[in-house]
């Protein structure tokens, strides 16, 4: 039987996921831990999140998620982050004053703005909440099955705005454009909540526990 870790650092809402994980692939083992052993072992690594950043990082460094997180992106095995999960992997956040994140891709984590409008003049809310098209910048596992376009569920008052643009493996706009998903050899990550995107969230979620963590 393969295992997927989700790491457990107080952040996420680990049971949504889980629960997901384990309707789209039932023989799938469903490891929600923080454990450095069982996350070495497992075959996948999830880092999901929720809240603010400064609060995440400093559990993330304080429970050394950080090395779990790094070793699992070097061991070459499939790694999915999602929302602040996906936002730890960039350099820094502007969120609470400046945030210094885990820096395994180059980009920085901006905010929405409290007077963001839309190029027609329409004042938009922050933070994003609800369901934006995702449009897909190139092929990959992640999106078998799910036509480019398809609608995803958004939570976030912070949007990636990645350096490396050929990582970038989706984008929405929301007033900005803004960077979703990104991919880069065994790691995928996505501003979006697949756990929360009904039937196209539960297919990325099942493309992840089939895929070899090659492109």
């Amino acid at each position: 039987m393969s295992s997927v870790a989700v790491i457990d650092y107080g952040m996420g809402n680990l049971h949504s996921v889980a629960k997901a994980l384990e309707h789209v692939m039932p023989d799938v083992e469903v490891l929600v831990t923080a454990d450095p052993e069982q996350v070495r072992n497992a075959d996948r690594v999830l880092l999901p999140g929720v809240g603010a950043i400064r609060d995440c990082m400093a559990e993330i460094r304080r429970l050394g998620v950080d090395k779990e997180v790094a070793e699992a992106i070097n061991s070459g095995k499939p790694f999915l982050g999602i929302c602040v999960g996906y936002q730890a992997l960039m350099q820094r956040s502007e969120e609470n004053g400046g945030v210094d994140c885990l820096g395994h891709f180059d980009g920085t984590v901006r905010y929405f703005g409290d007077d963001l409008k839309e190029t027609d003049g329409e004042r938009l809310k922050v933070p994003h909440m609800g369901w934006n098209e995702v449009h897909q910048r190139f092929d990959h596992p992640l999106w078998h099955g799910i036509d480019d376009g398809s609608r995803f569920y958004f939570v976030h008052s912070y949007y990636v705005d990645a350096v490396d643009k050929p990582l970038v493996a989706a984008n929405c706009h929301y007033g900005v454009d803004i960077d979703v998903a990104i991919a880069r050899d065994n790691v995928f990550a996505t501003q979006f909540h697949p756990e929360k995107s009904h039937t196209v969230g539960l297919q990325l979620l099942k493309n992840f526990l089939n895929w070899d963590g090659k492109r």
